[in-house]
């Protein structure tokens, strides 16, 4: 079995624990982490993009001048794409992007990711997380003494 160290908030080791090789020990598949991020993305769409065709502009009931005889090249309404104030031609309509990933792919893409994590030591286990103040001040100073940097990082914890 793969061992982790507990860190106490000081970033000193006060223990080693044992993870499971079902869940930290699996063959990183990065496919399954592609479609399950691009699932992710895509499902955030708002997909309300929107323009009016031809058909759905106002006006531009009438020809504009008779077909022949003018001069001028023939037209059949002042709405058509090649006029200003005319349609577009394959207007974006609004749709939903989201689509459905099986539940085995998800799993996989997330017992993937940790098992990438604790194969690169950015995974960080805390026996607890106690602060006497809830002061931004003394949690930055927890995030530094754990040499957590960066932006991005994800806190998971059980209570008791």
């Amino acid at each position: 079995m793969p061992k982790i160290d507990v860190l106490d908030i000081n970033g000193n080791v006060v223990e080693q624990m044992e993870i499971s090789e079902d869940i930290f020990a699996v063959e990183i598949n990065e496919h399954c982490v592609y479609e399950t991020v691009k699932n992710h993305l895509a499902n955030r769409r708002q997909g309300t993009q929107s323009a009016k065709t031809r058909a759905e502009v106002r006006g531009g009931g009438r020809k504009p001048w008779r077909q022949k005889g003018t001069g001028r090249a023939r037209q059949g309404s002042t709405r058509s794409p090649q006029w200003i104030g005319g349609g577009v031609v394959f207007a974006p309509k609004p749709r939903d992007y989201s689509y459905k990933i099986n539940k085995k792919v998800k799993r996989i893409a997330l017992k993937s990711v940790l098992t990438d994590k604790v194969n690169n030591q950015k995974l960080i286990v805390l026996n607890e997380l106690t602060m006497n103040e809830p002061k931004t001040k003394v949690f930055a100073q927890t995030m530094k003494n754990l040499k957590i940097d960066g932006k991005k990082s994800a806190f998971c914890y059980k209570t008791k």
